[in-house]
């Protein structure tokens, strides 16, 4: 049972990194048509929040 924490304290850290590695990589890899609609929906979002801030202001 001792033997398992310096065996963790060494091999944790490298299954940690290689896990935000993989995470990194699996993300940052996006289809072009995947970045039109995020674009898209962040300009109706916008407009959304602008519309809904006149209409605070006109009352």
């Amino acid at each position: 049972m001792e033997a398992i924490l310096p065996i963790a304290t060494v091999v944790g850290p490298f299954i940690l990194l290689a896990v935000i590695v993989y995470a990194w990589a699996r993300n940052r890899k996006t289809s072009d048509r995947l970045d039109r609609k995020a674009e898209r929906g962040a300009r109706e979002l916008r407009r959304d929040l602008e519309e809904e801030q006149e209409r605070k202001v006109d009352l």
